[in-house]
């Protein structure tokens, strides 16, 4: 029954791909930013799907699990960094690609500043290809966890299922077939997380006893300053705060996500995703934190356990088989509706900037989709770090590269070719050594990448207006 129900919602989003190529003029540019034809509640939902991926239903629960009420403040701080990087840049990132008549993500930063950097381009598209492919491979390894700890050994057969649903719908429906079905996937995606969340609630006996049993999990699990905050609990929680609001503000510098946004109908549209992805954003981003609480009570940590498959147990002691498989296409929804926007948009930084010649070839950028998917599966299978540890490394390595250059586009600044892989460089290898030193948890990576990538630029700025002076 818990397979069989699976599999209903499995094949239901490979029929919308289907479905979705019958609008396909097949060619590269519908394949991959779908005409600029999608409508603004589409574009919303799907990327609301997409930024709330495997990431939340297995590493944000597990991190909720783990450390408790101050989990909340990460919600609060990317929620704000989120909308705020909205109010100046999506607007103007829809305007300029319609303008540059970009097809992927490293063409249009080549040539936001109304040049063709040639170099920042293959460089751009290299570091997408490479982390977006990382990154999917962490959504299909969240997918095969969930399956494992449903069914006992099945965590490949979990990873190989993920890989071979995106490759059959992203090949027949591009951008297109991942806008429909992420648009599907959402509403599949806060059902299940609202119906688990419930669910555990009724059986620990409501919101009354929920409170007095999360106040014994631990002394300090219902804190409201994090741990490990590098000064005293004032300014720790400042610089906490701070980082995790670049956490939010990062968004525009992941291609799979701003992807989305270039695929829509018209710019003056941004306004009216706001409503829709804030709204459902806020509220399934409650719900997951919610959820890992719950099951920290009903699943008490005994050294053993694996927090990230805090849902999949939870559900399996929880609830009868039809909605066991239904909670378990609600975590793959999120698997899958983040993995293939990452491999669309790593197939476009191929096809469309390193291979340029080949930008316009049809059969070529399908060809890529399959070998992309490919690579992100096999990866899934072999590496052996944690779900929250493979996005964490991607979404950073794209926020601290490209959030800095969007920023000072976004607001008029002009970049040379050098100064912007100059800060590219300052903003990765910031956020590397940060991590290094293991300060993330004082201070979110985000932070101080995305900061030092500004600084180069903020520092010849300064000469130069110093230099006119005399």
């Amino acid at each position: 029954m818990i397979l069989g129900s699976f599999i209903v919602f499995l094949l239901s989003f490979i029929a919308v791909g289907v479905f979705s190529s019958t609008k396909s003029k097949k060619t590269s540019s519908d394949y991959l930013l779908a005409s600029h034809s999608e409508k603004p509640w589409k574009i919303a939902l799907a990327a609301v799907a997409t930024n709330n991926s495997g990431y939340m239903f297995i590493g944000m629960i597990g991190y909720a699990y783990t450390n408790g009420i101050s989990a909340f403040w990460i919600m609060i701080c990317a929620l704000i960094g989120d909308f705020c990087a909205s109010l100046f840049i999506h607007q103007k990132f829809r305007v300029f690609a319609g303008k540059s008549h970009s097809l992927s993500f490293s063409e249009l930063i080549s040539k936001w500043g109304g040049n063709d950097y040639k170099t920042l381009r293959v460089i751009s598209a290299l570091i997408v290809a490479i982390f977006l492919t990382v990154y999917a491979a962490a959504q299909f390894k969240a997918g095969g966890k969930a399956m494992e700890a449903v069914f006992g050994s099945q965590f490949v057969i979990g990873v190989i299922l993920g890989g071979l649903a995106v490759l059959i719908y992203s090949s027949f429906g591009g951008i297109r077939a991942s806008i429909w079905i992420n648009t599907l996937q959402s509403f599949i995606m806060i059902t299940s997380m609202a119906l688990i969340f419930f669910a555990g609630l009724y059986e620990i006996g409501g919101f009354s006893k929920f409170f007095l049993a999360i106040n014994q999990v631990s002394p300090d699990f219902c804190d409201i300053f994090p741990d490990k905050l590098i000064f005293n609990q004032g300014f720790g929680l400042l610089f906490f705060l701070i980082g995790w609001f670049f956490g939010g503000f990062g968004i525009i510098g992941q291609p799979h996500i701003m992807t989305s946004f270039m695929a829509l109908d018209k710019p003056e549209s941004v306004k009216k995703i706001r409503i829709y992805y804030y709204g459902w954003y806020l509220f399934f981003f409650a719900l997951t934190i919610g959820t890992g609480l719950i099951a920290r009570v009903l699943i008490p940590f005994d050294g053993i356990f694996d927090p990230e498959l805090a849902l999949p147990t939870l559900a399996k002691n929880l609830l009868p088989e039809f909605l066991i498989g239904f909670i378990l296409a609600g975590l793959f929804s999120a698997t899958l509706s983040t993995a293939d926007s990452q491999i669309l948009s790593s197939s476009a930084a191929i096809t469309n900037d390193l291979l340029p010649k080949k930008r316009n070839s049809y059969a070529i950028v399908k060809a890529n989709t399959a070998i992309i998917a490919f690579f992100a599966t096999s990866l899934a299978l072999f590496d052996n770090q944690s779900v929250f540890s493979l996005v964490m490394i991607a979404w950073l390595a794209l926020a601290c590269s490209f959030s800095p250059l969007i920023i000072v586009y976004a607001l008029g600044g002009k970049i040379s070719q050098k100064m912007a892989l100059i800060m590219m460089f300052f903003g990765f290898t910031s956020m590397m050594i940060w991590r290094h030193f293991n300060l993330g948890d004082a201070v979110y990576e985000a932070a101080p990448g995305i900061i030092c990538g500004l600084i180069p630029y903020l520092v010849y700025k300064f000469f130069k207006k110093t230099a006119k002076l005399f």
